[in-house]
């Protein structure tokens, strides 16, 4: 074989259908779409209407909650964490969320960590995190290190929070003008 032999295998390769050409190709005239209607016209977009009966998305029952206010935590495991220390991915005894983002350990979760205690942890470490479970805080306690959980406010809440600062100190600037 040499290369200005290669090709496809047969048939891998089809060509497109060239409509409105002519008689005779066989896709002359109405160029396959029949005669008149809406169906025939440029721009038509009605998949999933059913003639005005209840489409089938429509139809079937929502299930389910979505709590627009749960909080996002990124969620590591003491194991994942001492598998880490043990690579030498992680390095240090003071561990936050951005060192255990650094590692690759904790992935997104925008309202921080969570400390879950699934594996063993043999390394004397310090923890400040969002959250953390019983079994997790114990099993840290347990290897001499320590566990910080820090109060962390959704960013819904600052935003409130400081809308709610303006208005006030507005409300005193206008009050100081009217005296």
């Amino acid at each position: 074989m040499k290369l200005n032999e290669l090709r496809d295998n047969e048939g891998a390769r089809k060509d497109k259908m060239r409509v409105g050409r002519g008689i005779g190709s066989g896709k002359g005239k109405t160029a396959g779409r029949g005669q008149k209607g809406q169906k025939s016209r440029e721009g038509v977009s009605i998949a999933g209407f059913e003639g005005g009966q209840m489409p089938l998305h429509m139809r079937l029952p929502k299930r389910g909650f979505n709590n627009i206010f749960a909080k996002d935590y990124a969620e590591v495991n003491l194991g994942s964490i001492q598998k880490a220390i043990d690579s030498g991915k992680l390095t240090g005894t003071d561990l936050d969320h951005d060192a255990l983002k650094a590692a690759g350990l904790a992935r997104g979760g925008k309202d921080g960590v969570r400390l879950l205690g699934k594996g063993e942890l043999t390394a004397k470490l310090a923890f400040t995190v969002a959250g953390a479970s019983k079994g997790a805080i114990e099993a840290v306690e347990k290897a001499g290190g320590s566990v910080t959980v820090i109060d962390v406010v959704p960013a819904a809440e600052k935003a409130a929070a400081k809308k709610g600062v303006k208005y006030k100190e507005r409300a005193a600037h206008k009050a100081s003008f009217n005296a």
